[in-house]
């Protein structure tokens, strides 16, 4: 069953550094016009369930000022136009914010925040053997606390619902399931 639209006629109605809106005219494959249509471009993002050598979670706490709290986080970011692949972006984005290199990756797959209106992906990593070898090296903007987690206490805050960026939600999951730590 073909259940893809057609785009008639598309519009940039802004265009930032890292977010863009178009609006769309679609036509279904039943024939109705959707009009206007809104997209929010993002580029995409690599984020990463990441241990170290004696197997503590590398945590990040960040102020998000869109809701005004301090959250706790897991590293990523996006993907550069320089990046070679995904695992070069996140082995970058890894030593950049938290001073941390890897042993061993491990693709996860890839999720969408919301696929209804973000046209991006974010692909996710597990890493294993983390060895601390430079100072963080943040972007202008960035003020990231890191912290070594012990796997219990991370499971318990996971159990807790103390973590609340969803698509980091969504890697710690598939993450745990893999390490053999969650049980469906």
């Amino acid at each position: 069953m073909e259940l893809k639209w057609e785009i008639l006629k598309s519009e940039q109605l802004f265009n930032d550094l890292w977010f863009k809106v178009r609006k769309d005219t679609c036509k279904t494959p039943q024939g109705k016009i959707v009009d206007p249509y809104y997209v929010y471009e993002f580029p995409t993002w690599v984020t990463c369930f990441a241990l170290t050598e004696d197997n503590k979670v590398v945590m990040e706490l960040q102020y998000r000022h869109a809701i005004g709290e301090t959250c706790w986080e897991i590293p990523g970011g996006c993907v550069d136009d320089t990046d070679d692949d995904l695992e070069f972006a996140i082995k970058r984005e890894l030593l950049e914010e938290t001073g941390y290199e890897f042993q061993n990756f491990e693709y996860l797959g890839k999720t969408c925040a919301n696929p209804s209106t973000n046209n991006n992906w974010m692909h996710m990593f597990l890493a294993k053997g983390g060895k601390k070898t430079t100072d963080q090296h943040l972007d202008e903007n960035e003020e990231i606390h890191v912290e070594l987690m012990d796997l219990e206490v991370f499971k318990e805050k996971f159990r807790n619902n103390e973590f609340i960026q969803s698509m980091h939600v969504t890697c710690m999951l598939y993450a745990l399931m893999k390490l053999g730590e969650l049980k469906l």
